[in-house]
């Protein structure tokens, strides 16, 4: 007798965007404080909801200006991903990671999703991001976003 064998399936409904500034010649990661009850009071990157008819790019452009009013930005895709398992709904969810280097006359004006930002050097951000996998996605972004100058092709958006 043989069983049946049975998938997780994945979501793929987000994406997430970690936005890089230049200040006082080093590269600082914006880190927001959640204020609504979805990981309320925790310090994480932009994150949200792919809408009907987006691409992933334009969700990730559409987030950072709803949630920091920054309109400014170079986007490109990281080629890494936010993943998660969700042990009540049987699923792992998994969303694109997007680097926007912010335009040096960009301030951000918070949503009602955050209370408080923070720009931080990379070990900084790691030491606060409080989603395990966070800082595995920082320390990535560090090696071939900061580190290096990524290849145009990754390039997206405007």
């Amino acid at each position: 007798m043989t069983k049946e064998k049975f998938e997780v399936p994945l979501r793929c409904k987000g994406i997430a965007v970690v936005l890089l500034k230049k200040i006082e010649h080093e590269y600082k990661v914006l880190l927001l404080k959640r204020a609504t009850p979805v990981l309320q009071d925790m310090w994480c990157y932009i994150g949200g909801g792919i809408e009907e008819e987006e691409k992933a790019w334009q969700s990730a452009l559409r987030e950072v200006e709803e949630e920091t009013a920054i309109t400014k930005i170079s986007l490109y895709t990281s080629n890494k991903f936010d993943q998660f398992y969700s042990p009540n709904e049987n699923y792992i969810y998994i969303a694109p990671v997007f680097v926007g280097y912010v335009s040096d006359e960009q301030d951000v004006i918070l949503n009602h999703e955050h209370s408080e930002y923070k720009w931080l050097s990379v070990n900084e951000a790691i030491e606060h991001v409080t989603l395990p996998g966070n800082d595995e996605v920082l320390t990535f972004i560090e090696k071939h976003f900061i580190k290096s100058i990524p290849i145009e092709s990754l390039r997206v958006g405007r």
